[in-house]
């Protein structure tokens, strides 16, 4: 048995060693496998023409809409934000322009509340100055009269003391003469 095995091995070491060797290089098989490239290479061209290129092109076209649309969105939204930044400025001055208006109508209402205040203070005083200068002239008069009651007291005192004896009617017409100037 050992002797066949032996010889088995030895033929399939002829054969391998007289057949040409690798059969992509047999020159007698280049057609079918020129043949066999050609419908495997129109294979794959239909397939990619037909199939996947036509996918990719959907896809690569369905993301370019998507980017189209997601720009006309940000530009209508930053659209909306100049909108809404312009309403924002306008109302911040309205409500500045309305500050200013309460202001000036709580200044006028002070001021006329003042006025009001002050015109009443005036005539309150201008009533005490009256009291005040008829108090004085009464002051003045009762002052008079009595500076005149002194002076005739004293002058017929004095014309007393000299020893002379007088009218009182004439010591109070030269008195009266003499304060009247």
């Amino acid at each position: 048995m050992a002797t066949t095995t032996h010889e088995a091995a030895g033929h399939a070491a002829d054969a391998a060693a007289a057949a040409p060797g690798m059969p992509q290089l047999d020159f007698s098989t280049w057609g079918n496998q020129i043949f066999w490239l050609i419908v495997t290479l129109v294979v794959i061209y239909l397939i990619l023409s037909r199939v996947a290129l036509p996918r990719v092109g959907s896809v690569l076209a369905d993301r370019a809409g998507a980017i189209a649309n997601d720009i006309a969105a940000a530009e209508d939204l930053k659209q909306k934000a100049k909108e809404a930044e312009a309403a924002y400025d306008k109302a911040l001055a309205d409500a500045r322009v309305e500050a200013a208006n309460i202001v000036a109508a709580t200044k006028a209402e002070i001021q006329a509340d003042l006025a009001e205040a002050t015109a009443r203070a005036d005539a309150e005083i201008s009533a005490k100055v009256a009291e005040g200068e008829k108090a004085i002239a009464e002051i003045r008069a009762g002052a008079l009269e009595a500076a005149e009651v002194v002076a005739k007291d004293a002058a017929a005192e004095i014309v007393a003391a000299f020893g002379f004896t007088a009218a009182p009617d004439a010591i109070d017409s030269a008195v009266t003469e003499k304060l009247k100037g």
